[in-house]
């Protein structure tokens, strides 16, 4: 175990080697290790601080400085900050588990089979009847030797149309069914696009509020150094303190946020709650949408609640066409064999049908109740258009909206805060400012990248929820990376 304390540092000089033990320990160094490769802050203090007693070059020391401000506003991709033995998934791939293991989807498609099995059912012709008589017997259930045995077998044979609209019927049932499985998967990629997009943006506040924290040590750190050089007042660290501590705080509340989104996930994807997972995909912005003609004619032709009605109203259609023909009877066929003790045998053939004398029975009854499904349906699918059509709007409004928030966003407010905060810093190194609006400008900013980053979660839901209201993969609104 190496017994060196923390925050030693080698600061070559030649024609000389000084090595300067310091002791800058914070509460909070033991609880955020600095990337490998990025140095830190408390050195950079140290170092300048000896090499400035000692008459050292600084220009290393400079160099250093530049390289933590590059390592500092550099942002790495959300994935690259994954926890140890976490699942790592994209986008894609969590939709895909999540239709996997949904039960409701799996409900869904058990329905979709039992109605395709009555198609089946529907078509087929009825099963044969064998009937077999014994007559003469000397007592019940005891068979002897009978003097009369008859054997029949027969057929109800249905009308051929019969056959070919109950068909229709179920198809328009199977319909139903595959619309209801369809608009299940529907809302399971949505609930996925959001639990994602809330797992993303809560490790995206994570990322930023570390370099809030980041920035606080360091101006806090400088605030001292300055204390002690007697140019600022005490009240300056005091500042400072609390404003590390508000930044410690936000990482602890921000745990909260990345718990549930982790948990929600896992509950889509039917894996453990408390699993490990994050996510491999970044938050980005949309491209351009579609103009809404476009995208409301693809709707009215892919949304699966239109689809849904339009094939039950065509098994309807065939209902009525069914409940029509009622003037049209079965037929039954049959044909027997008669065997009477000492006579030759007989047979017997035999055709029978039902007689519609009682029309008006029918016209009041399945006539009627057909033609008034029909007319429902049509009411129906005027309303299912309407809400197509409004949800379609709201849907795209939505997602444009978001879109231009998260481009202004990007564009102006993040670089002007960014800008501000570089400005102020400059301006505290050389006492033209104060503590409090270097704190001021530091929490702009840190208010700057949370919209931001709230804003690409916002236009990537927002993209979700046009993709189900135009009834298409969300993956077909293509993305541009910000």
């Amino acid at each position: 175990m190496n017994s060196r304390p923390t925050g030693w540092i080698t600061a070559r000089s030649p024609p000389r080697t000084i090595v300067i033990g310091m002791s800058l320990h914070s509460p909070y160094s033991a609880q955020r290790r600095p990337e490998h490769g990025v140095p830190r802050p408390r050195r950079l203090v140290a170092v300048a601080c000896s090499a400035l007693l000692l008459g050292l070059p600084v220009t290393a020391i400079r160099v250093e400085a530049m390289q933590v401000r590059a390592a500092l506003t550099h942002r790495q991709p959300v994935a690259d900050g994954v926890e140890p033995g976490a699942r790592v998934v994209s986008r894609r791939m969590a939709i895909r588990e999540a239709l996997r293991a949904n039960p409701n989807v799996r409900i869904s498609s058990e329905q979709v089979a039992q109605s395709r099995a009555r198609v089946h059912q529907a078509v087929a012709l009825p099963e044969p009847q064998l009937d077999l008589s014994l007559l003469g017997d000397r007592a019940e259930l005891r068979p002897g030797r009978p003097t009369e045995t008859d054997l029949a077998l027969g057929i109800t044979i249905p009308f051929p149309t019969k056959i070919v609209l109950q068909g229709r019927v179920a198809r328009g049932e199977l319909t139903g069914a595959v619309g209801d499985l369809e608009l299940q998967r529907q809302l399971i990629v949505l609930q996925t696009n959001l639990a994602y997009d809330s797992l993303l943006v809560s490790l995206l506040h994570r990322r930023d509020l570390e370099e809030a924290r980041t920035l606080a040590q360091r101006f806090l750190e400088r605030t001292s150094a300055r204390f002690e050089a007697g140019t600022v007042p005490r009240l300056d660290v005091i500042k400072a303190r609390v404003d590390v501590a508000q930044a410690e705080n936000d990482l602890i509340a921000n745990e909260v946020s990345v718990a549930g989104a982790r948990v929600a996930l896992n509950r889509l994807l039917g894996r453990p709650l408390d699993a490990p997972i994050d996510a491999a995909d970044t938050l980005v912005i949309p491209a351009s949408l579609a103009p809404l003609d476009s995208l409301e004619s693809l709707a009215m032709d892919r949304r699966p609640e239109l689809r849904t009605v339009r094939g039950i109203r065509a098994g309807v259609d065939a209902a009525a066409s069914l409940a029509h023909q009622y003037f049209i009877p079965d037929v039954g066929v049959s044909i027997g064999r008669t065997s009477i003790y000492g006579e030759p045998r007989g047979f017997t053939t035999s055709i029978g049908f039902e007689l519609p004398l009682f029309p008006w029975q029918h016209e009041r009854g399945e006539v009627a109740e057909a033609e008034h499904r029909q007319r429902e349906l049509d009411a129906t699918y005027l309303d299912v258009v309407a809400q197509v059509g409004e949800d379609l709007r709201a849907a795209y409004s939505s997602a444009s909206t978001a879109r231009r928030q998260a481009i202004y966003l990007r564009d102006e407010l993040v670089p002007a805060a960014s800008e501000a905060y570089r400005a102020v810093s400059a301006s505290y190194e050389l006492g033209g400012t104060s503590a409090l609006e270097v704190l001021d400008a530091q929490r702009t900013l840190l208010d700057a990248r949370t919209q931001y980053a709230t804003a690409l979660a916002a236009a990537n839901d927002a993209i979700a929820d046009l993709a189900r209201a135009t009834g298409v993969p969300a993956d077909d609104f293509n993305r541009e990376v910000p």
